[in-house]
């Protein structure tokens, strides 16, 4: 923490904190010894706490000597349930993780991203020392490290994650440590755009990190490819080549720290182990997403259908008539709307009761489908009344369609129940052309509607056609 607070002030001694360093020989051995190790790659020796600070630079010095600090101090404690081991390899794969990862994106803060991947879970620590064998039973709940948080959510209250960036928040260190390591679980949760990014990263890390913790590998390797893919643009090989390689530097820097890993680990072996799973992890995932797909355009479906009549709804319809407006405006090309409405509707509801007048809806509401074009939009507007909306349709092909829609309904009364109930309806027609008055779908259905009126108004089962004259609109 010496080294962290001289760290931290504007005007830097590099000379005083090498200083304090070096009065802890077990620590300096171990930054030197780690320096010139391949996980840095340098060509040259480092033999000076001095001239480790010059060549790697103050953070990645900062970050080794916390590091060692904190694995030193906080792995004696033991107790059943919680395991300790499995917990320093999962940190010292995430950390190794997340600075290779941060290195293959070219984000400055490698060494930043290295310590809290090395520090998140933390808050695991904090748990168990807290709460003993009660948090060793949480641990167990969970089949992954992936879901321990729900466990703890659900059981205690709060998460590791949590805890974790609490207990950086107490020890005063720097944002882009206490946000990654407080939201590697939740990431999207993070609007600063600059650790939102590093916070992206380590969350990516805790996920490699299950793929050589967990005993079944493939549910992780599938989760790591799927959000390189999402968030990096990381192709499935780049991203297999870069695990690999993790893998790899992480057998380096374990013993730095004195963490032992398992014997034999290769990314290799474990994929070879998890291929068969991933194959069916794969299909699966294929099969639940042409299952959702299917759901999704169920939903769409009846979020814009009238479940009556089978018809496009009120808001589908107002949808579908501005964007076609706007595109015929747009494009100097006719559009036309007919609004129709069944005539006395209300004594068919009263004579043969409402069931047999929503048969009656129906049966129109197929009619109307069957005589839509695929261009065409028949709706259910509201009540007993319906429109169609037929884009690219000058007025007499519109007023020729609504007269054929007229005279097949009056010339086939319906039979329901038994009963023989005669149908007519009323029709208005609207069509917006080059040179029409019309500055809005509003309008054009104001128009129709006006000729709708005038439909009933001069005895009912009529068309009537909106004229659009130079001086005023009327219904002729």
């Amino acid at each position: 923490m010496e080294v962290l607070n001289l760290a931290q002030k504007d005007q830097v001694d590099i000379a005083e904190i090498a200083r304090v360093i070096s009065r802890d020989a077990a620590l300096s051995s171990k930054i030197l010894r780690t320096v010139n190790s391949s996980f840095y790659g340098r060509s040259r020796a480092v033999s000076t706490i001095s001239h480790a600070l010059v060549i790697l630079g103050l953070q990645s010095v900062r970050t080794l000597v916390l590091g060692f600090s904190l694995v030193g101090n906080l792995s004696k404690k033991r107790s059943r349930g919680f395991n300790h081991l499995v917990f320093w390899r999962r940190s010292i794969y995430a950390a190794t993780a997340a600075r290779t990862l941060a290195a293959q994106l070219n984000v400055a803060q490698a060494e930043e991203c290295f310590l809290a991947g090395l520090l998140m879970d933390i808050g695991m620590l904090v748990l168990d020392q807290v709460l003993g064998e009660a948090y060793g039973q949480v641990y167990e709940q969970a089949s992954s490290h992936e879901y321990l948080g729900e466990a703890e959510k659900r059981i205690l209250g709060l998460t590791h994650s949590e805890v974790s960036g609490y207990l950086a928040q107490q020890w005063n260190l720097p944002a882009v440590l206490v946000v990654p390591m407080g939201n590697h679980h939740s990431p999207d949760a993070v609007s600063d755009p600059a650790l939102s990014d590093l916070t992206g990263i380590v969350s990516v890390a805790a996920r490699i990190a299950d793929v050589f913790i967990d005993e079944a590998a493939a549910e992780p390797i599938a989760a790591v490819r799927q959000r390189c893919r999402q968030r990096y643009g990381m192709d499935e090989t780049s991203c297999d080549a870069m695990l690999d390689e993790i893998c790899r530097l992480t057998k380096e820097a374990a013993p730095l720290f004195d963490v032992n890993l398992a014997a034999g680990t290769s990314y290799e072996a474990i994929l070879k182990k998890a291929n068969e799973a991933l194959v069916e992890l794969t299909l699966r995932t294929q099969q639940e997403a042409a299952s959702l797909q299917i759901l999704n355009q169920k939903l769409q479906q009846q979020a814009t259908t009238d479940a009556l009549t089978g018809l496009a709804n009120r808001a589908a319809f107002d949808k579908f008539l501005e964007e076609h407006f706007a595109a015929a405006r747009r494009q100097g090309r006719p559009l036309s709307l007919m609004m129709l409405d069944l005539d006395r509707f209300k004594s068919i509801n009263d004579r043969f009761g409402h069931p047999c007048g929503d048969q009656v809806l129906r049966r129109l509401g197929r009619l109307l489908r069957g005589t839509a074009r695929s261009t065409d939009l028949a709706a259910r507007y509201g009540g007993e009344e319906l429109a169609m909306v037929l884009p690219n349709t000058t007025r007499p092909t519109a007023a020729a369609i609504a007269e054929s829609i007229r005279a097949t309904v009056a010339a086939r009364p319906m039979v329901i129940d038994g009963n023989t109930i005669p149908v007519t309806v009323s029709i208005g027609v609207a069509t917006f052309e080059p040179g029409t008055p019309f500055a809005s779908a509003a309008h054009l259905l104001k128009a129709a509607d006006l000729a709708l009126y005038a439909a009933k108004n001069s005895g009912r089962n009529k068309v009537k056609v909106f004229a659009a004259k130079p001086s005023s609109s009327a219904a002729a």
